[in-house]
């Protein structure tokens, strides 16, 4: 995102407010801005802006204004900095759990708003990063789970042993160019249908 101009969403009902925020950011980086204020249909003017980094002023915001907004953070996925005047642990702990990569309370200072745009660039990264490496590890385990049925499936039913098992699966995955857990998931949905495959 540094090589290249950053489109900033400013989501922002007080024009004052909203302007500190743009003043903060002008400070050097190549940075587009643009300013919502109104917040009707919001969830769907913002997938149409499409921006790089969203920053969310909401003042005094109430309860439901609040969970309005968290709904919108969870379902667009981008770098969130979002600035209250005050809150309770209770919003801070779904501000988190929405998404929101930096949850400024009583701090909106023109001075401070780069460094808060990058940190929540940063968190947003490294928490995509988390998550992608959590799915390939349940990916990899439920891979391992089933290739394990499908090799008793073979030792099973074609008396083989476990290397031989495996070996045929491998063999099999190589000649037709696809992964050893496909040809596995393949085996056990065949041997399903043909009413074999009764070990879980």
């Amino acid at each position: 995102m540094a090589d290249q101009t950053l489109h900033v969403l400013i989501i922002d009902d007080n024009r004052l407010r909203a302007s500190i925020i743009e003043d903060g950011l002008s400070s050097g980086g190549q940075i587009r801005v643009t300013v919502l204020e109104e917040t009707v249909d919001l969830l769907r003017r913002v997938v149409e802006i499409d921006p790089d980094v969203i920053f969310i002023d909401l003042e005094n915001p109430n309860r439901d204004m609040l969970e309005h907004m968290f709904e919108v953070t969870r379902a667009v996925r981008r770098p969130i900095a979002m600035f209250v005047d005050q809150s309770d642990q209770a919003s801070i702990e779904k501000a988190i759990e929405a998404g929101v990569s930096a949850y400024i309370v009583d701090g909106l200072k023109k001075e401070r708003v780069r460094s808060i745009m990058d940190t929540a660039i940063h968190r947003f990264k490294a928490f995509q990063r988390l998550q992608r490496e959590l799915e390939d590890a349940k990916s990899e385990l439920a891979d391992r789970k089933t290739i394990e049925r499908a090799k008793s499936l073979l030792m099973r039913t074609r008396n083989l042993s476990e290397p031989d098992a495996y070996a045929l699966l491998r063999k099999t995955a190589m000649n037709q160019n696809r992964r050893i857990a496909e040809i596995a998931e393949s085996l056990i949905l065949a041997a399903g249908l043909l009413g074999e495959e009764n070990d879980k």
